[in-house]
């Protein structure tokens, strides 16, 4: 399985919940992974290294989130597994996909939308990826309108999720100086 931005967040929660089981909470407390995170308007930086260890691992994500919802609905996530990796875009929504056609995130009639291919579902969520060109890098650093998430539901219905850009260049820019 090809390492992401958002794997090691998932495999970091998975290992803490079974520490927790499996030693004391003192014990797992000081293991746990340093966290640190910085908002830039519509756009978060989160970074984790594990406990003694110089690797920190950071990206850039936003979770669009529905008014009215009580929680995200899916999430858009920027960053690379090692420092000379090249960028990946991620994006996690709800379980009930239509996983042939993946998901797209399209920013206007004018340009080609960055098709995404599922990569995998867990119980969280379906995962789909691509490699983030700096063409289209820079593209989305001069977005000043939303853009919009598209996949289909289980049913193949179509569903169109808003995704701002409000803040991406300035959380790139902190990303690059992790």
């Amino acid at each position: 399985m090809t390492r992401i931005p958002l794997r090691p967040v998932l495999t970091i929660l998975a290992l803490a919940t079974l520490a927790q089981a499996a030693v004391p909470a003192a014990l797992a407390q000081a293991q746990a992974p340093t966290r640190t995170t910085a908002t830039y308007e519509d756009w978060t930086v989160r970074c984790e290294s594990p406990q003694g260890s110089a690797q920190k691992s950071c990206e850039v994500f936003q979770a669009q989130q529905p008014q009215g919802q009580a929680g995200p609905i899916s999430q858009v996530a920027i960053g690379r597994a090692a420092k000379t990796d090249p960028l990946k875009i991620v994006v996690q929504v709800p379980v009930n996909v239509w996983l042939a056609t993946g998901t797209r995130l399209l920013w206007d009639d004018k340009q080609p939308p960055l098709a995404l291919a599922f990569k995998r579902c867990v119980p969280a969520g379906c995962f789909a990826d691509a490699d983030l060109s700096d063409d289209l890098l820079r593209r989305m650093r001069a977005r000043a309108e939303p853009g919009r998430l598209e996949y289909k539901d289980a049913i193949q219905r179509d569903v169109g999720i808003p995704v701002s850009f409000k803040g991406f260049a300035q959380a790139i820019d902190a990303l690059a100086k992790q």
